[in-house]
């Protein structure tokens, strides 16, 4: 049996719903859908965007969203509602900005009995050094989430899946201009040593490129100039698994005939 999961961010969930997002997921048979930066509280929300359709089941969410209106927030969307719910990293600057949730799926997949689906949003340090100390700070508070969750996966055999935009492009392939980025927030040293040292240096996967190693493939387009018309992007939007199951993902791909936001949805398989 496939489990299909779709990650994205939305950049307001909103607008993206007014862009036929959810006629196009209903088409997708997906068992899990990760959303980031709703851009919107739970009050702001009605059912159009809280469930999804599908066939004859219904996708319905968790989310958690920032204090702050009209800012960041993350959501899972599921066929069945979770075991367990957790928000957050431990860290009130950052948990008080909706930027991680965490959702137990146990007993629901015969291969993987014990399955947790993360959906994140990494700051983004583009627009000021405040807010790339920020962003620092808050890699090095996500270490902790990272590691307990490797503990778990060795301990109890849960299988985790972190679906989400991480802001930070991992090598040259991963982004068309990387010559004229390497001082830019998104592509720093810095920012690409700690995905490689603590991610997957620890034994994360990062499983479109484990099955595309070679491909030329972006998730995000700046909005200025005609840069999705010529493909001038980044990949900064992952699904980063545990190992087994990363070795169950059969297929991905990143839709790019639909334009919901400036990020496009990351597809992927897992049998």
């Amino acid at each position: 049996m496939v489990t299909r999961v779709i990650t994205l961010n939305v950049n307001g969930i909103r607008a993206a719903e007014k862009k036929c997002l959810m006629k196009w997921l209903s088409t997708q048979n997906p068992d899990f859908v990760c959303f980031q930066e709703l851009k919107a509280q739970l009050k702001d929300l009605s059912e159009k965007h809280l469930t999804l359709k599908v066939q004859e089941n219904e996708l319905k969410s968790v989310l958690c969203c920032a204090e702050k209106p009209g800012y960041s927030g993350v959501s899972i969307m599921s066929r069945d509602q979770p075991s367990g719910v957790f928000t957050g990293i431990g860290e009130k600057e950052f948990d008080c900005e909706g930027r991680v949730i965490r959702g137990d799926f146990d007993n629901l997949i015969p291969q993987f009995p014990k399955f947790s689906v993360v959906s994140l949003y990494l700051p983004s340090g583009s627009a000021s050094e405040k807010r790339q100390s920020a962003k620092f700070r808050f890699l090095d508070a996500f270490e902790k989430s990272l590691n307990n969750w490797n503990k778990e996966n060795s301990t109890t055999g849960r299988e985790f899946i972190l679906c989400g935009d991480w802001n930070i492009a991992h090598k040259e392939i991963d982004l068309k201009n990387w010559k004229n980025n390497k001082k830019n927030s998104g592509f720093l040293p810095e920012e690409r040593s700690w995905i490689s040292e603590v991610v997957f240096g620890t034994g994360w996967v990062d499983v479109f490129r484990k099955l595309e190693p070679n491909k030329e493939q972006y998730t995000w387009w700046s909005q200025r100039g005609r840069a999705r018309e010529n493909n001038v992007g980044w990949r900064i939007d992952y699904q980063i698994s545990t190992p087994k199951i990363a070795s169950r993902a059969v297929s991905a791909w990143v839709e790019m005939n639909r334009k919901f936001s400036d990020h496009a949805p990351l597809v992927i398989d897992y049998d």
